[in-house]
């Protein structure tokens, strides 16, 4: 029987007193309040606003989170929706969140945070995890790991590393999850997928993003009764990650008295209905003029729908999961290409730093990195890329496959050259149209020679030392706390927001706030 605490704790940051949430823990397939044994169901609400059209320069989003004038605008207007849970899409990890993390934990609201942001994040038209991604969602970890008040892979071995992660780190327990949308020629396989194998490399629990209840549907033609039929013996919690169909507008919510009705509460924990700000996509509960938020209808209706809902559930102390069984992994077939062993390697920053410092044919500085793609067709044409493909179907990874892409293309570089030099034509060997040059490589370190030693010549082999000083990434041995985090991986069809497939810790904490 598996039961684990998502939020716990009290924290003081900043001179701040956070008051403590109720800790949030999981029990089989739901949710419970710590404190008094209830069943805990998400009243969530999407919080997340766009950038304006005409922002320029290198950011792709606006960390909500950490304007504190909105947070104080905005949290009276969610209490009124009796909101419990937002999910935020993604977060600045540097900036400050201390704020609007005490003013939604003075609120009762605990937040779901992704872990990517637009352009860091998994892409599942070309999934990869490198170690770009790792850093940006250890970041995250890093900074919301402070507040006790979050809940919270496509590419499962993002799961893996973070789970690792932040054992490793001794930090306080969190849960590791995914968000999918709704794509039923894979919806079974992938959350099959995603919680199968081991516990080290599945979820703790499922989101999943559902628009089918449009107008006034029904709970069975809307799907909604398949949906729970199918996750009704699921062995971690689900719950809808994100719904709210606009097809028939103003909204009526109809569907919030199924999700939280006999029926659906059984299987369901609830879920965050999208989204609070009015944006392009017209899926707005408000409208902002100036710094000014007005109620737009869909607030309303929403408004009306939950305030008649109050699931009860059942008491952990009276709850014996029976559902507890890993799922069976899916086979690779005409629609489902992922294999679920084994997986991708884990990111290792030090791997790829001694694997650059060693080569003598590599990319210029100056090479522009949209070039690349072209370069790495023409290298690549001469099979020297092993070492730094990737294919999810055979579960073939190759050691460097981890790298950026400038590492790898100067892997696939010097493969090449070295070739050419073994025959004796290394003098026009490393040049790919002046994008290539040659330097001195450097001698490797004890800890350099081993980790290149177990990647072989090629890059072909399994890494699975930790390197001296290192990451922890590698190290799934050599932790020492007891705590895990909620990682979700979010791929969703709707607005900016909805980028594919993003790969996010949710955090679990006592004092309001959950990550997806």
């Amino acid at each position: 029987m598996k039961l684990s605490t998502i939020f716990a704790g009290a924290t003081l940051l900043a001179g701040i007193t956070m008051a403590e949430l109720d800790p949030i823990v999981i029990k089989g397939s739901k949710f419970f309040f710590k404190s008094n044994d209830t069943q805990f169901y998400m009243r969530g609400v999407a919080y997340q606003q766009e950038l304006p059209s005409s922002s320029t320069g290198g950011t792709y989003y606006k960390d909500i989170l950490a304007d504190t004038t909105a947070c104080k605008r905005d949290v009276p207007l969610l209490q009124e929706l009796r909101t419990n849970t937002i999910r935020v899409y993604s977060i600045d990890p540097e900036a400050d969140h201390t704020e609007c993390m005490k003013l939604l934990t003075d609120a009762g609201i605990y937040v779901v945070v992704d872990m990517a942001q637009p352009a860091e994040s998994i892409n599942r038209n070309d999934p990869s995890w490198d170690n770009a991604l790792y850093k940006r969602y250890t970041d995250v970890v890093d900074e919301m790991a402070k507040y006790t008040n979050t809940i919270g892979a496509f590419v499962k071995a993002a799961v893996r590393d973070i789970k690792r992660y932040i054992k490793a780190k001794n930090y306080r327990a969190m849960a590791v999850g995914y968000a999918a949308n709704d794509d039923a020629e894979i919806r079974v396989d992938m959350a099959n997928y995603f919680n199968c194998q081991s516990e080290e490399e599945s979820i703790d629990f499922w989101g999943y993003n559902v628009y089918s209840w449009c107008g006034d549907s029904s709970y069975q033609k809307s799907g909604y009764k398949a949906r729970t039929e199918e996750f009704a013996n699921y062995s971690v919690p689900v719950f809808f990650a994100e719904y709210g169909c606009n097809l028939v507008e103003p909204r009526k919510f109809t569907d919030v008295a199924a999700l939280y009705g006999d029926q659906m509460a059984k299987v369901w924990s609830g879920g965050i209905v999208y989204m609070y700000f009015q944006e392009a996509n017209d899926y707005g509960l408000v409208t902002l003029k100036g710094d000014t938020a007005s109620k737009l209808p869909d607030f309303f209706g929403y408004s009306k729908q939950i305030a008649s809902v109050n699931p009860t559930g059942v008491k952990k102390a009276d709850y014996s999961p029976s559902n507890t069984a890993l799922e069976s992994c899916p086979t690779i077939d005409g629609n489902w290409f992922a294999r679920a062993s084994p997986l991708p390697p884990s990111p290792n920053p030090d791997l790829c730093t001694c694997m650059d410092a060693s080569l003598e044919c590599v990319v210029k500085d100056d090479v522009s990195n949209k070039t690349f793609a072209d370069l790495f067709n023409t290298v690549c044409g001469y099979g020297v890329c092993d070492g730094i493909s990737t294919n999810a179907t055979s579960g073939e990874y190759g050691s460097y496959s981890v790298c950026s892409a400038k590492e790898k293309l100067s892997f696939a570089f010097n493969r090449y050259y070295q070739e050419q030099k073994a025959k004796g034509n290394a003098a026009s060997a490393c040049d790919f149209a002046g994008a290539a040059s040659t330097k001195i490589p450097k001698s490797p370190s004890s800890t350099c020679s081993s980790l290149l030693d177990a990647a072989g010549a090629e890059g072909t082999r399994a890494v699975t030392a930790s390197p001296t000083g290192g990451s922890v990434l590698n190290s799934p041995s050599s932790s020492t706390g007891a705590a895990h985090p909620m990682a979700t991986v979010s791929s969703v069809n709707i607005g900016l927001w909805q980028l594919g497939a993003y790969a996010v810790t949710a955090f679990v904490a006592g004092f309001g706030m959950i990550l997806l």
